[in-house]
């Protein structure tokens, strides 16, 4: 699908015209967007705007890396967008000339659609040319990476404040692939920070003074952004660290009772290990009272290490872990 948005030497707004009546009629500045094309629809990059082979063959291949290519017509961008809900990266193509932009892309993007009203709204926008359309478009791009984050941090904070998130294996399996979406936001939004940060160093662009202060603006974001997503990881390592050292001492609480138990148990089932003996000569087993006498013997060996691990502050570490 194509749509087509330009202003005319008359300083008039035009939408969704045709390629024909672009190469019949004057612009001052035109965008044609190449929404999830047709192979007709894809040979338009080589045959109608003749673009450079190699940025072609980008954008027909699979995902690239955020970067920016200066040809002699035109600079060749890859920008990604990210979707909430696959939370994968997807890669938009823009090229922009002098008094032009084509973006092109495989899937569907709210963020051109905001970009393309935003410009439509603002008369002041959209006579300031295509940097500023290549500009709204970049923001909006941007802009979208935030509720994204936004909503990852609620949730890790939520964790944090409370403990019983912390105890739940569901909470913690979700703790660790928020961290695993965490790093793929990181592969994206890095290198859109690189990518902002050359275009501005860059010459070839030509921005004015204005211009420069938008763009500036958006790598401001991006570096906030990057900013929030190694404290969410430090975030979530912490909350990590904190399940596992839970997770030791609940298993130390355990290993200490059972610890306790064993270790009273044991001359108890000695005692019994020797009296359960078969030997016909044991001067106790023909005693009267040898059975009630050993068993007084056997609760008095157990009363007194209990008594003695108290002495010795046992239980006071078991409430305290």
């Amino acid at each position: 699908m194509i749509r087509t948005l330009g202003v005319t030497t008359e300083h008039e707004l035009v939408q969704d015209f045709t390629l024909e009546e672009l190469q019949n009629q004057l612009f001052e500045w035109y965008w044609v967007d190449i929404s999830n094309p047709s192979i007709d629809e894809q040979n338009l990059l080589k045959d109608y705007f003749q673009f450079h082979p190699l940025a072609i063959e980008d954008c027909l291949h699979d995902l690239q890396r955020p970067k920016l290519d200066n040809y002699d017509r035109h600079t060749f961008f890859v920008l990604h967008t990210y979707n909430e809900q696959t939370m994968e990266a997807e890669e938009l193509d823009v090229f922009v000339g002098g008094n032009f932009v084509v973006t092109f892309h495989y899937d569907e993007m709210h963020e051109l659609d905001e970009a393309r009203d935003r410009l439509i709204q603002s008369t002041k926008s959209w006579k300031r040319g295509s940097m500023q359309a290549l500009y709204q478009i970049i923001d909006k791009v941007v802009d979208h990476y935030f509720p994204i984050i936004y909503k990852i941090e609620d949730y890790l904070n939520d964790v944090e404040d409370d403990m019983s998130y912390q105890q739940d294996q569901f909470s913690m399996k979700q703790v660790f692939e928020l961290r695993s979406d965490l790093l793929h936001l990181r592969r994206t939004i890095n290198p859109m920070r690189d990518l902002l940060y050359r275009m501005l160093a860059s010459s070839r662009l030509n921005f004015t003074e204005e211009e420069r202060t938008y763009f500036q603006d958006i790598y401001d974001h991006l570096i906030k952004l990057s900013e929030m997503i190694e404290s969410n990881r430090e975030l979530t390592s912490d909350i990590r660290d904190s399940h596992m050292s839970m997770n030791s001492s609940r298993m130390n609480r355990i290993m200490m009772t059972l610890t306790i138990v064993s270790t009273v148990f044991i001359p108890l089932t000695f005692i019994a290990g020797v009296y359960g003996m078969n030997f016909d000569y044991m001067p106790e087993l023909s005693w009267s009272f040898g059975y009630f006498g050993v068993l007084l013997f056997m609760f008095l060996i157990a009363g007194g290490m209990l008594v003695w691990f108290t002495y010795k502050g046992w239980f006071k570490l078991f409430k305290n872990q």
